[in-house]
């Protein structure tokens, strides 16, 4: 090529590189313009856009942070549980829709708070709240559709649980970083971590470290060790997965990784000897437990607890919001035994499913309180056969009445005031009282006759206080309350800790009998206050009560002295001359002292037997309730026998039980150097009615029934009496020195009856 054609070649080359700038397209000089698309970007567009981002995301963040406020926390991040305990503390049953206990963060050992965060946020102490790479990272992920990645803190992670949702959109994450720097500048780091760690779900149905603690070690959380705390800051990435007792070999392996990641981040942020680091074993938590629940006698005394927390002003929405731990009395091994005697001695009998051939075991209901006289603590209670048979306790229930378990308290109050007789005879276990059945009561504005048990007539009539207490003879008693003015029995049975219910009237001498209404709680507390010296025993069941905002520790179940030691130990001596010898004496033993008393109310619908020793006051009863109707039915015919009185099924619970817990321990006699049985009396015929006793008495009332002798007996008596019902003592003989007090584990007249059972008017 010649220099001319390569000179033209040059030119053609140049003039497709540079535009004419003509609209003709001729060449020209040009005009240094843009064209198409690049007129639109140039570096001072590019660097002025992004500029503007950067201050409209500036001003969006300030307007955010302005504009955007904590919420309320959601209704499910506040759900705690309660949890109810034995006395020793081990777990009786938890409450509640959420599985959370919130603990404050000087509950949670320091070590196992450092594991968390060496394994989700090694800056937490020294960040604002959030990591903004890894927010950005996280957004960058979301707008890419890949979801949320990493970054949160823990602070950020605390307000996803405790004020957002778990829903991935960038908004959500917006809002959790602008609530995060708020949060962080309002609340201290150890509330900040102590929510975070209360908030999130561990797996087992356990939110919040206490929860974890109990589904995965059995322990409360303080009680965590460094191993375990790294194990349950692992496990919250993929609770489900790392769960040790469901993983497979994979998610054990991982879970492996994150435990070690633990505790190598502590060493790496100075916070683990490397030394101690290489002791550290991996512990495999427990086998998963199902959260105990209500099931058996548990659902009772929770209702209990809650009754006793509601009367001492914690309310059942209190209650409901959760977050409490209530310890209970209940003794663990008390309770166990209570459930066996009456599983033993009565559920065991019952032929609940048999309904056309024992239709009465139908309608059969057992329930009990067992008390420590000396402290007032409830120690086991029986309410039913479970809360999906009978929900509300039997051990609580008040629509039945006590029956003759009531006359001690009669005759505390007749001691206690120094009443007399009609005819001015102080009245003391010795006193003698005519025994006839219907005899009419003297001295009251009421008429009153009541018929003893069987309509039997009892001594030649005249007997003992202490004989009559062992026979349960209503004629007596109706006579005693109306001598110590019935308005002071009901003011002494009010002062013992029997409630006033149902309009209980104060002038009748059918009080006597036990006519008002009353509970198995309430009856404990009569009797433990006998056992107790007459100082009041108030039975309670919550020993205390905890919660993060407040606390509740029960006054002194023990008061003050609401009778003098000399009636309360008197009434004890009468009562172990009832068990010794009288209706209670099936609860006899070699292996304790007892006293107690029977009852039996009218047409047998109810039957009680209330018994202490020095170290336990129990109340046994049953009622006859109809299934269906839930009206007032007999006993009679309770697995196939005959009247069920408080001697039978009740006294059999009781002894069963009372020899269950305390075998094996140092059983103490009682101290009764105060009581006082009084001077023996010579019988009289002077307090004899002055109508007649029945419509073919006397007009001394000195004739007995046409129906039945003077001292009963009945066939199998199993007290082996056996003395010619046609002889009767020499009235005018007393069988003792009347210097001495009668022994009151003998009978001073007549041996009893086997059976305490009334018949109320």
């Amino acid at each position: 090529m010649g220099r001319a054609e390569a000179r033209r070649a040059q030119q053609q080359r140049g003039a497709r590189k540079a535009p004419s700038g003509r609209p003709d397209g001729r060449a020209g000089k040009a005009t240094g313009k843009r064209t198409g698309i690049r007129r639109f970007f140039t570096w001072k567009k590019i660097l002025g856009a992004f500029f503007g981002m950067i201050l409209l995301l500036i001003l969006g963040a300030v307007a955010a942070y302005f504009m955007v406020d904590p919420p309320d926390p959601r209704a499910d991040a506040v759900l705690q549980s309660n949890t109810y305990e034995y006395a020793d503390g081990s777990i009786m049953a938890r409450t509640g829709k959420t599985n959370r206990e919130i603990v404050a963060i000087d509950k949670i050992p320091e070590d196992v708070q450092t594991a968390f965060i060496a394994i989700e946020n090694k800056s937490f102490y020294k960040d604002s709240g959030v990591d903004v790479m890894g927010v950005a990272r996280g957004l960058f992920n979301t707008l890419r559709g890949k979801g949320t990645a990493g970054g949160s803190t823990i602070t950020q992670q605390y307000v996803k649980n405790y004020y957002l949702t778990q829903d991935q959109s960038a908004t959500r994450k917006l809002r959790e970083l602008v609530i995060a720097i708020k949060v962080d500048q309002r609340m201290s780091k150890p509330d900040i971590l102590a929510g975070y760690l209360n908030t999130n779900f561990y797996g087992r149905n356990a939110y919040g470290i206490q929860a974890a603690a109990q589904a995965f070690y059995g322990v409360d959380a303080d009680k965590l060790t460094l191993a375990q705390g790294a194990y349950l800051a692992a496990v919250i990435q993929a609770p489900s997965q790392y769960d040790w007792a469901t993983a497979g070999p994979n998610g054990k392996h991982l879970a492996m990784v994150r435990f070690n990641a633990v505790l190598d981040n502590m060493v790496e942020m100075g916070k683990l000897d490397p030394a101690k680091r290489k002791t550290i074993q991996f512990q495999e938590p427990i086998k998963p437990k199902p959260a105990p629940g209500m099931d058996g006698q548990k659902g009772y005394l929770i209702q209990a607890a809650n009754a006793e927390l509601n009367a001492h002003g914690i309310k059942d929405e209190q209650i409901a919001a959760g977050g409490w731990t209530f310890t209970l009395n209940i003794d663990k091994k008390k309770q166990a035994a209570m459930e066996k005697a009456v599983q033993d001695k009565l559920e065991s009998q019952l032929q609940r499913k048999n309904v056309q051939e024992r239709p009465q075991d139908q309608s059969v209901q057992a329930g009990a309180t067992s008390v420590d006289p000396k402290t007032g603590a409830i120690v086991a209670m029986y309410g039913g056969t479970g809360l999906s048979d009978k929900y509300n306790s039997n051990a609580l229930r008040t629509d039945y009445q006590p029956g003759s378990t009531f006359k001690p308290v009669v005759l505390a109050t007749a001691l206690e005031t120094g009443a007399t007789t009609q005819d001015g005879r102080k009245i003391t276990p010795n006193t003698l009282y005519d025994g006839t059945s219907k005899r009419p009561v003297v001295g009251s504005s009421v008429p009153f006759a009541p018929q003893n048990q069987d309509d039997a007539n009892y001594g030649d009539p005249m007997l003992t206080v202490q004989d009559a207490t062992n026979s349960s003879v209503n004629s007596v008693y109706a006579q005693m309350i109306v001598d110590a003015k019935p308005a002071s029995v009901k003011k002494q049975a009010l002062a013992l800790g029997m409630h006033n219910r149902d309009g209980w009237p104060d002038d009748k001498p059918a009080m006597s009998l036990g006519t008002m209404s009353a509970n198995t709680v309430e009856m404990a507390g009569v009797y433990a206050t006998f056992d107790n010296h007459g100082k009041k025993v108030t039975p309670t069941i919550v020993k205390k009560a905890e919660h993060k905002d407040a606390e509740y520790t029960p006054g002194s179940p023990i008061g003050s002295q609401v009778l003098s030691r000399k009636t309360a130990d008197t009434v004890t001596k009468v009562l172990t001359g009832v068990v010794a010898n009288g209706s209670g004496k099936a609860v006899r033993s070699d292996e304790y002292q007892a006293a107690g008393k029977t009852g039996t109310t009218e047409s047998n619908v109810a039957a009680w037997f209330t018994g202490y020793t020095p170290e336990l006051v129990t109340v046994v009863a049953m009622f006859g309730e109809d299934p269906n109707s839930h009206g007032q039915v007999t006993l009679t015919g309770t697995a196939g026998g005959g009247r069920a009185g408080g001697s039978s099924f009740p006294a059999e619970i009781w002894k069963a039980y009372t020899t269950s817990v305390l075998s094996g321990v140092s059983t103490d006699e009682f101290d009764l150097s105060d009581a006082d049985m009084g001077p023996v009396q010579a019988p009289t015929r002077s307090a004899a009615p002055t109508k007649d006793a029945s419509p073919t008495a006397s007009a001394t009332g000195n004739t007995k029934s046409p129906t039945t002798t003077t001292s009963p007996t009945r066939t199998g008596d199993p007290t082996g009496h056996t003395k010619d019902p046609t002889k009767t003592a020499d009235p005018t003989k007393p069988t003792k020195d009347p210097t001495k007090t009668a022994d009151p584990t003998k009978s001073f007249l007549f041996p009893p009856p086997p059976q305490e059972q009334q018949r109320q008017p």
